[in-house]
């Protein structure tokens, strides 16, 4: 039986179980890793220890044993600046939750635990120190056939953990594996258990399917299967949604690939998300009129809110909620050479400087998406140079760019409150139009005249 190179690390772990009389055994994603031929970075591992006495094995040895799932036979250990989950071997009860077993019993036997895991290239182990391969299910073939195999019974293995069916999803865009046909065909009729998992965890698992190769796998699988429908509903209606012009493909497809793109280019979490989400209302806003002509009015604007209650939803930081919604409101804007400078201005001043890069991303993946062609590499060249000049002339865009503020004026004698605001805002206009107004003499000349504008209304 053929050996892998164990990390020194590892060895000098399983030699305090070894003195001990304990095993300890290499399992999960980083055996699956290292017969991919890929560097392990995270460790997990199981053992016939049970939590105290790992407890008891890491003392005086320079560690930190963390009981961070100690209900489970889990404690998480710190030494020589590495962490490692260290598990007891195990079986489960019922999963009456969808997501943790209802009681869980340690056992003797590597092989036991492994037989409870969701997927067969997950459920191989290896012995330390020497890393003898421990592969009852056939695991290492399904990996070098590129497959996603449930453990056993796959129908029982989905009913079991709800989270599984994205996971399997998931690892088939991580790995471009392909899921294994029964495998596949008990993700429906595990939905009701899929239902069960919170949100946190979903996001989770969108975010490592939006970070892959290539998303698309994921969300296809997700569709085929009922998981796009359950968690993305907003999404799922954009199929069928047909578009005309240059467009070849329907709204869901034209996410899909706009997503892919992103991916391909390496574009951050937002604009990925930005990219599969900027078109979700289409399906709200599509109108056909007597000669057949379709439009989507305004879709961005029902893009944006749908974006907002899917991201809040699935509990995404603020940050990133309104980073998202920002890019899919504002990917609409359509430059010609015969902009005005005010109206570049105005364009800058809406999508802000720090938006910019991540909005020419996500109008880049848009164009790819309605053909499948990729954008010349000059596309949108023409309106960054001319924003980028704006920036280095430093012309006003913002309040804070303009050569008063609040106090000048209260100092001036313009009263405070929310008259003062609508004058800023005006003041700014103003300077964005004609940026030579943008002196302080001038600027108060035409605030009071905005105040007994607005004081006689």
């Amino acid at each position: 039986m053929a050996f892998l190179l164990i990390h020194p690390a590892l060895k000098g772990v399983a030699g305090l179980f070894a003195s001990r009389g304990k095993e300890l055994c290499l399992v999960g994603g980083a055996v699956r890793d290292m017969l991919r031929g890929k560097v392990a970075h995270d460790w997990d591992l199981a053992t016939d220890a049970q939590p105290e006495e790992v407890r008891t094995i890491f003392a005086g040895a320079h560690a930190k044993v963390i009981p961070t799932g100690i209900k489970h036979g889990t404690v998480t250990v710190l030494r020589k600046g590495r962490s490692m989950e260290i598990t007891t071997y195990r079986t489960e009860a019922d999963y009456s939750d969808g997501r943790r077993p209802d009681q869980v019993s340690y056992s003797t036997s590597i092989e036991e635990d492994l037989s409870r895991r969701d997927f067969t290239m997950n459920a191989i182990a290896l012995r330390l120190p020497e890393g003898k391969k421990i592969d009852p299910f056939g695991g290492e073939a399904d990996i070098k056939a590129r497959i996603i195999r449930c453990v056993g019974d796959p129908a029982k293995r989905f009913s079991e953990d709800g989270l599984r069916a994205l996971r399997a999803a998931r690892f088939a865009a991580q790995l471009s594996f392909t899921v294994e046909a029964r495998t596949l065909a008990a993700i429906e009729g595990a939905l009701e258990t899929s239902a069960k998992v919170s949100a946190e965890r979903v996001k989770d698992e969108l975010e490592k399917m939006l970070m892959s190769r290539r998303p698309s796998i994921a969300f296809r699988l997700m569709e085929q299967t009922g998981l796009l429908l359950l968690f993305l509903p907003e999404l799922a209606r954009c199929r069928g949604v047909e578009q005309k012009g240059a467009h070849r493909f329907d709204v869901l497809d034209h996410s899909f690939l706009a997503c892919d793109f992103a991916a391909e280019t390496d574009c951050p979490l937002e604009v990925r998300l930005a990219a599969l989400f900027h078109d979700l209302g289409k399906a709200a806003t599509k109108r056909v009129d007597d000669s057949g002509e379709v439009s989507f009015h305004r879709h961005e604007a029902e893009s944006e809110k749908l974006s907002r209650e899917i991201l809040c939803r699935l509990r995404f930081s603020n940050a990133v909620i309104e980073k998202v919604c920002h890019l899919t409101k504002e990917h609409m804007f359509h430059y010609t050479d015969d902009w005005s400078d005010a109206a570049a201005r105005r364009f800058l001043a809406r999508v802000g400087r720090e938006h910019l890069a991540d909005l020419y991303k996500l109008r880049r993946a848009d164009s790819y998406a309605s053909a499948g062609i990729a954008p010349p590499a000059n596309y949108l060249l023409p309106l960054a140079e001319r924003v980028e000049r704006i920036v280095a002339e430093a012309q006003a865009i913002s309040l804070k760019d303009l050569a008063l503020s609040g106090r000048d004026l209260i100092a001036a004698g313009v009263p405070p409150g929310k008259i003062m605001g609508k004058i800023l805002d005006e003041l700014l206009e103003a300077v964005i139009e004609d940026p030579a107004l943008n002196e302080r003499g001038r600027l108060i000349e035409i605030a009071f005249k905005l105040s007994d504008k607005f004081a006689g209304r």
